[in-house]
């Protein structure tokens, strides 16, 4: 059996107890070197197989063989939610007639926007800026239909050593739909111990030092700043009690 598994943003106390339980089950733990090391303290006694980014598909591939030459339980792990920018997809496209079960997690919108206040309340929409897979004019496109249908936006990999520019041709682009007075906000290493949260707008977050660590939320024509709070209202107020 293969399991693909969520294991929230960082921090032990976002792994979901099923993620856990499962996790400790199983005979295998797979994954990405930087959530390998999140989580390895506590499970000890497992095999692990660990590889780096772009190993995607060696990763499912060897996953795979654990389960079928050796009879294995295998726990693919991913960041997150497997099933957003995780190993969900590309697990259930190489598994033929294996057995796959995904196990949900806590993906990084939720989590930063907890830590930020309420930014996620009405409709919002989730965007990478990595081009790896992705042609940057899609992204481009991507990111000006959010904003003519007045989304809130939050996006992951905003910016990393390749590509450090791409936040802010991103922020260009919101700044043409958007005023600079929109609320905006990031978390960096969310749920983990340095974790670093910013309050403020569309106008300042483009010269914040923002890189892959972070995910970034930036508002809608509803957000607003209360309290040192990033909120989005979702119009509650406007209903009269009966």
């Amino acid at each position: 059996m293969i399991y693909v598994i969520g294991i929230g943003p960082g921090g032990f106390d976002e792994i979901t107890p099923r993620a856990f339980e499962i996790m400790k089950s199983c005979d295998v733990i797979a994954g990405y070197t930087v959530y390998v090391e999140l989580i390895k303290k506590y499970f000890p006694e497992k095999i692990f197989y660990i590889s780096g980014m772009r190993a995607e598909r060696e990763r499912c591939l060897m996953a795979l063989k654990f389960s079928r030459e050796h009879n294995y339980d295998v726990a693919l792990i991913s960041s997150g939610d497997a099933g957003v920018y995780g190993m969900a997809g590309l697990m259930l496209e190489l598994a033929d007639d294996e057995e796959v079960k995904i196990i949900p997690g806590i993906t990084a919108a939720n989590s930063c926007a907890a830590v930020l206040g309420a930014p996620l309340m009405n409709d919002y929409v989730i965007i990478s800026l990595s081009d790896l897979l992705t042609e940057w004019d899609v992204i481009e496109k991507r990111l000006i239909c959010a904003c003519e249908g007045d989304f809130v936006i939050c996006i992951y990999n905003p910016a990393s050593n390749h590509r450090p520019e791409h936040f802010k041709r991103a922020c260009e682009i919101i700044r043409r739909y958007k005023p600079d007075t929109t609320p905006a906000g990031y978390v960096r290493n969310i749920g983990r111990e340095d974790e670093e949260a910013k309050v403020t707008t569309l106008g300042e977050i483009i010269n914040c030092n923002i890189d892959m660590l972070c995910t970034v939320i930036i508002g809608n024509s509803q957000s607003c700043i209360l309290n040192g709070k990033f909120i989005t209202k979702r119009g509650y107020n406007n209903i009269l009690p009966s």
